[in-house]
């Protein structure tokens, strides 16, 4: 029975006995190495996204990228501008990370605001610094604007203005980035392998040691300062955001 090249890549598809390689005939040509993969867009950001994860926004560069693709930095202008639309392309490509609630539910907006809040900035700090991508622009991708949208139709169905909730939006984007930011340069600065919780205490015991005649709040509430994990800070962040906004509701 024959069996063709392409019954051959079939049956290794469904998983079945693999004949063994044939040896080169001396005299025949031998075969090129197969071409590489066609370079996309959507390839170009994949690449950029790893070098942000494992170096850092510092580390994204054409030439980076090109690098990493194995390709030249020239042959990366077909389908991005430059480095900032790449980063934009890499915030957007992220920012679809990020999961909402199934739908509004304004008798819960404060936990709803909450959790997208949560959700957001736990998804960029896995990214590294990526939000100095997002501080001082527009959303202006659909990954982004679903968000955008979903909080704005969120303060509108709990009673607040319109505008005072798109400049909300603005607030919320501003908390999530900055403290997203902040979380990665401790990250950075921190040795690999630090117990964090080790280190706090280390300042905390720093703080209890400080002159009482100088510093008596300080000293005597150490244990106060440094209380409370990443994500309970951030909640406190928002929370107290949130309760301001609710200010606005029926004026």
């Amino acid at each position: 029975m024959f069996v063709t090249e392409a019954q051959e890549r079939e049956r290794r598809k469904a998983g079945g006995p693999v004949e063994s390689a044939m040896p080169e005939i001396p005299w025949h040509k031998a075969p090129k190495a197969e071409a590489r993969p066609p370079l996309s867009r959507a390839a170009i950001v994949d690449a950029g996204i790893r070098i942000l994860d494992a170096e850092g926004l510092a580390g994204v560069t054409m030439r980076r990228v090109a690098q990493e693709l194995g390709t030249g930095p020239a042959s990366l202008y077909a389908h991005v501008s430059n480095k900032d639309e790449l980063c934009e392309l890499m915030l957007e490509r992220i920012s679809g990370e990020i999961p909402l609630p199934d739908r509004i539910d304004p008798a819960r907006w404060k936990e709803q605001v909450l959790e997208v809040s949560l959700a957001a900035q736990r998804v960029f700090v896995q990214h590294r610094d990526i939000t100095l991508v997002s501080l001082g622009s527009i959303p202006m991708g659909a990954n982004q604007l679903r968000i955008a949208e979903f909080l704005f139709g969120l303060l509108i169905g709990a009673g607040v203005p319109e505008q005072v909730a798109a400049w909300a939006l603005d607030g919320l984007g501003q908390l999530i980035d900055t403290d997203a930011y902040e979380s990665s340069l401790y990250a950075d600065r921190l040795p690999p392998g630090t117990d964090t919780e080790a280190y706090f205490g280390k300042v905390q015991d720093y703080f209890a040691q400080l002159p009482p005649d100088r510093f008596p709040l300080l000293s005597s509430r150490a244990a106060t300062m440094v209380g409370g994990d990443g994500d309970q800070r951030f909640a406190f962040k928002i929370e107290v955001f949130l309760r301001g906004l609710e200010t606005f509701i029926g004026t």
